[in-house]
């Protein structure tokens, strides 16, 4: 696209970083599969990092529920990397215009529609939180990462368990595991 000019990051840290530094990014190519990102715990760092910019999935898997989890989570596309240059250049061209672009019209999943009912609901905080525990972070680390105490974050868990309706940490992340960990969530 011509007056583009891209910012490269190898882990999703290093992107929120790049935006932290910039005004407006035009649209966002992420890569499902990063070091520092658990499922979809990535895409909502960045959506959360750059609420006015689209973010585009890009896989290598070419499963339905990741079609379906971007699509509800709110991603402009998703992209498989097995297509071709000039067909990813056109949908990309298609997004930077507007339109929202997924490979498959499949009917909404209602487990990963309950997911997103179930997040909907939480404050922005709260979401940080839930994504650092979807990360495997600790209290005392999510504290540091986000610059608040451990009696906040605990805080947080506490209405984090109550609008989900579980008890404990590992009821939080099976609760939202379409979204977060789809599949691939490791309980360690």
């Amino acid at each position: 696209m011509p007056g583009v000019a891209p910012i490269s990051a190898g882990t999703v840290e290093q992107a929120e970083q790049a935006l932290a530094s910039r005004r407006a990014v035009r649209l966002i190519l992420l890569d499902f599969v990063l070091p520092d990102s658990n499922g979809y715990s990535g895409f909502m760092r960045l959506q959360m990092a750059s609420r006015s910019s689209p973010i585009v999935i890009v896989s290598g898997r070419e499963e339905v529920g990741l079609i379906e989890a971007a699509r509800a989570l709110g991603a402009a596309g998703f992209i498989f990397k097995s297509d071709p240059l000039d067909n990813i250049a056109e949908k990309l061209r298609r997004i930077d215009a507007g339109a929202s672009i997924f490979p498959s019209e499949g009917s909404p999943d209602s487990v990963i529609q309950a997911a997103c009912q179930k997040i909907a609901n939480l404050s922005p905080s709260q979401l940080k939180v839930l994504v650092a525990l979807a990360d495997g972070r600790l209290n005392k680390q999510i504290a540091a990462d986000l610059d608040v105490t451990e009696a906040t974050v605990k805080a947080h868990l506490t209405a984090i368990f109550r609008k989900l309706g579980v008890t404990n940490r590992t009821q939080a992340l099976l609760a939202v595991q379409p979204l977060i960990g789809n599949g691939g969530l490791s309980l360690q």
